[in-house]
């Protein structure tokens, strides 16, 4: 339960701090014999930052809980 908290907390701090992931993917577009033509998009996961905040509470409500047993 210990470990379960700890890593809990360190997510919701994460999730806090930033507020989402870019990534970029590469899409192909037209194949034609030798010549390729490819787009590169741009995309966003985001998430609210008040999930972090109850990710970190829960962390905290785990490793309260542990150690009262």
């Amino acid at each position: 339960m210990r470990v379960t908290g700890i890593i809990l907390i360190v997510m919701g701090i994460l999730l806090m701090v930033f507020s989402g992931i870019n990534f970029k993917t590469e899409k192909k577009v037209a194949d034609i014999g030798p010549i390729e033509i490819n787009k590169e998009e741009n995309n966003h996961i985001g998430w609210p930052t008040y999930a972090g905040g109850i990710v970190l509470i829960a962390g905290v409500v785990v490793l309260v809980a542990g150690r009262k047993k």
